[in-house]
């Protein structure tokens, strides 16, 4: 156990450590988690504040950078992670776009009961 976290501080001291935490291969994935954290966050609000065309835009920017992140070389895991991450609450958020608008009954929720 003492010989692997002396490894692992022996990594995280190295020069390319070091490098890889100075680039924009480690800086523009974590400014980008942004978007998923705030697409998250949003599951939390009413549905009828979602955005159709702006939820099919984040869905498809995602999937193209997560093809992009694992075309680049070296592999940009982390923005991968990152747009993976944002595809998966795009497709919650359209989900609850088409339950909302499409598939539930939007006119008795917005209409106050007659009791």
């Amino acid at each position: 156990m003492a010989a692997m976290a002396g490894k692992l501080m022996n990594s995280l001291k190295s020069k390319e450590f070091r490098e890889y935490l100075m680039s924009t291969h480690f800086w523009g994935p974590v400014a980008n988690w942004g978007i998923p954290l705030a697409a998250i966050a949003d599951t939390q609000k009413d549905a009828a504040m979602i955005s159709g065309k702006m939820t099919l835009a984040l869905s498809l920017y995602s999937l193209m950078f997560m093809r992009f992140a694992w075309k680049v070389q070296p592999r940009n895991m982390l923005l991968f992670a990152c747009h993976f991450t944002n595809e998966c609450a795009q497709l919650t958020q359209g989900a609850r776009f088409i339950n909302h608008n499409y598939l539930g009954n939007k006119d008795t929720a917005t209409q106050p009961s007659s009791q």
